[in-house]
């Protein structure tokens, strides 16, 4: 087995095209095409689909890829400690919803590390995102949350990317809002309440069913929404229109500071917040260690 076949077929499999992917490797179409078919005879499975559309992998090709990513990590790893006489790096990634539970572990983690070189990876982003980071192996853990209302849905997509799902806590829906939002004293509000108030949420790109939403109760109708696609952003439209999302209630005053503040939300939906892992990933130290600080992050 070639490395240099395992990184055609990764970059490959991220522009969904082998004429794309032959422009940016600096090779010829047929030739990328010819290595690709070698590599499959030489494991003696069908790794991509091919199709006029572009290519998309196979069940056994989604396997293969998770191991093709394990192998080049440590192709790369030995490559920066004995090639380039680079002294080891700590490397942990983590994809993640928008919670600041999983910035509070982060910032635990980096600290504890204390080493003078180290690279670490936390990638804010969306449900799909999160789901395909861990798949192949770019992220060793992704952090989000099912429902009633998505529990099926996500489950499903997790076991076909062989991905398990790890239940970290079980919280009542509450309101993000501006510490002077007219409904910041009541005790708890419903959602009857909300209509007057912008709803915000976060831009789940192509992939926006209402099952991949970040916030719990997206299907619920608004009459005034916006979509955004940063956490800074959502938190100044909260302060600037008195606008709200809904989410786990966890914030951390030190990284958030003390303009947002969490209302509980009056419905019987539940959000389990959880993290997922590779089925063929033996996960590091440092990636335990992480799981470790989420559950301390959630219980504080």
């Amino acid at each position: 087995m070639n490395i240099r076949h395992l990184h055609y077929l990764v970059r490959v499999v991220e522009k969904g095209s082998i004429t794309q992917a032959a422009k940016e490797l600096y090779i010829s179409q047929p030739s990328l095409s010819n290595a690709i078919t070698k590599l499959e005879k030489e494991m003696n499975i069908q790794i991509l689909n091919r199709s006029a559309k572009g290519i998309i992998l196979t069940k056994d090709g989604e396997e293969f890829l998770a191991y093709a990513n394990q192998v080049l990590e440590q192709v790369e790893l030995m490559n920066r400690r004995y090639k380039n006489q680079e002294s080891p790096k700590r490397i942990f990634s983590v994809a993640a919803h928008h919670y600041s539970f999983v910035v509070e572990a982060f910032v635990k983690l980096l600290k504890e590390i204390d080493a003078e070189r180290y690279q670490a990876n936390l990638n804010e982003g969306r449900t799909h995102d999160i789901i395909e980071e861990v798949a192949n192996l770019k992220s060793e853990i992704g952090v989000l949350y099912r429902s009633r209302y998505n529990h099926r849905v996500i489950t499903t997509k997790l076991e076909e990317q062989h991905l398990t799902f790890h239940p970290l806590k079980t919280a009542h829906p509450h309101l993000f809002v501006f510490k002077k939002h007219p409904l910041v004293n009541r005790q708890s509000v419903t959602l009857a309440d909300l209509e007057p108030y912008p709803k915000l949420s976060f831009e789940q790109g192509k992939y926006n069913s209402f099952y991949y939403w970040e916030e719990v109760l997206a299907d619920h109708p608004s009459p005034k929404s916006i979509i955004v696609t940063d956490r800074a952003t959502l938190f100044n439209l909260a302060i600037g229109l008195n606008g709200y999302t809904i989410s786990s209630g966890n914030l951390n005053k030190e990284l958030n500071g003390e303009d947002i503040v969490a209302v509980p939300l009056e419905t019987d939906e539940e959000i389990e917040i959880g993290y997922i892992t590779n089925d063929f990933h033996t996960l590091s130290v440092t990636a335990i260690r992480y799981i470790e600080l989420l559950r301390m992050s959630l219980t504080d």
